[in-house]
């Protein structure tokens, strides 16, 4: 999940906020001055309870925040990149650059963030222990977070994948059955079990008149069931697409122009004519940008005739692939990047073109062939 406000970095770490997050601040602030701290400590005034309600939000978030930190600082120190860490309408999510290696290393990182959890529960509660009287606004606020911290990792133990506990068991089934496929379909099939679970939980509460309790717990639900099934349909694109190399399925003859040509003549020969909306600028097969539909546009059109293509294609360095690099590592990247195709390069020369549509037709023919592992074979030839 990409971050809608960059917040700054924490340990070398980028930390953001997705839109959602506001959402969920106000809810979670408003709750518990409207309710939970007029519920629990009667006879104060409205502006002490927002006052706690704000302040609890926020260390709320805070006490994620550090949950997460947990994760991606075991991640790291098991050799794993970490992107950033964002917050969001139902906590918070470490990005990681890819999944883990081991069983062992998934384990320790999935294991780390309830545990951290109890730790902040457990220091809150020591301070609560510190102070006089205990029902005092300070002595409120201590109680509600180490309540809130030992019910997040009590949460997040549940076995119900992607929370902490669902990579706990997948780890677990993995190091058993040597399988991560196995092990990620029983854990996202348990991890869907809950969220029905939750969304059944949430139905009852709404007719039971808890409109909103029942709805935030319906939606947690239908949430957990969608990230489940979705981790389980990119496993199986990974294992799919394991072993095959960029070559086999990129453009071996891709659109290809010289750096001195017109506007005029990449918009009226290439795009008009035969259908290009993007062309790859090289010269001598040495990748020199890219010139698109867009770039045309930026331009008058009473400057096409007289404008090179140089003049307005995106120059490298461009997000490029090797013709001989994993396929799954070029559709991470296309995916990610937000890009339609990639340069493919073999010894720096341009040798074919990729992109999502290639990807998506090989997947497409293969099922449609009931083809499920590809037998071993050289690439196509992929001379330009």
């Amino acid at each position: 999940m990409e971050s809608s406000f960059k917040l700054g970095r924490v340990a070398g770490i980028e930390v953001g906020i997705h839109y959602t997050w506001l959402f969920a601040f106000l809810l979670i602030a408003w709750s518990l001055a409207g309710g939970f701290f007029p519920a629990n400590y009667p006879g104060w005034d409205a502006g002490t309870y927002w006052v706690l309600g704000i302040v609890c939000a926020l260390a709320l978030f805070a006490a994620v925040l550090v949950h997460e930190l947990s994760h991606s600082l075991v991640a790291i120190s098991r050799g794993q990149a970490v992107r950033s860490i964002t917050l969001f309408i139902f906590g918070g999510v470490s990005n990681l650059e890819s999944e883990a290696e081991a069983p062992q290393d998934e384990f320790l990182i999935s294991i780390v963030g309830p545990v951290t959890s109890f730790v902040l529960a457990g220091v809150f509660w020591l301070l609560l222990h510190a102070v006089s009287p205990r029902n005092s606004p300070l002595g409120a606020a201590l109680s509600y977070l180490a309540f809130i911290n030992l019910l997040l990792g009590v949460f997040n133990l549940v076995p119900g994948f992607p929370l902490d506990g669902g990579r706990v068991l997948r780890s677990i089934i993995w190091a058993t059955t040597g399988s991560l496929r196995r092990a990620t379909d029983i854990a996202s099939f348990v991890g869907q079990g809950v969220g029905f679970l939750l969304i059944l939980w949430g139905v009852s509460r709404l007719f039971g008149g808890d409109f909103l309790g029942g709805l935030w717990i319906a939606f947690i639900g239908w949430f957990l069931n969608n990230a489940a099934e979705a981790t389980r349909q990119q496993q199986v694109l990974r294992e799919d697409l394991r072993g095959i190399r960029v070559a086999e399925v990129m453009n071996p003859h891709p659109p290809l122009t010289g750096p001195e040509t017109t506007v005029q003549e990449f918009v009226f020969d290439r795009v008009l004519r035969e259908g290009e909306r993007a062309v790859l600028v090289a010269d001598q097969g040495a990748l020199l940008g890219i010139v698109s539909i867009t770039d045309a546009k930026s331009l008058p059109q009473q400057d096409w005739a007289t404008t090179p293509v140089r003049a307005i294609m995106t120059p490298t360095p461009l997000k490029t692939v090797s013709a001989d690099d994993d396929l799954n590592g070029a559709l991470k990247l296309l995916v990610e990047g937000t890009l339609n195709q990639l340069p493919v390069l073999r010894a720096g020369q341009v040798v074919g073109l990729l992109s999502r549509s290639d990807v998506l037709r090989f997947l497409q023919l293969r099922e449609e062939l009931h083809i499920r592992q590809m037998p071993g074979r050289a690439p196509r030839s992929a001379a330009v």
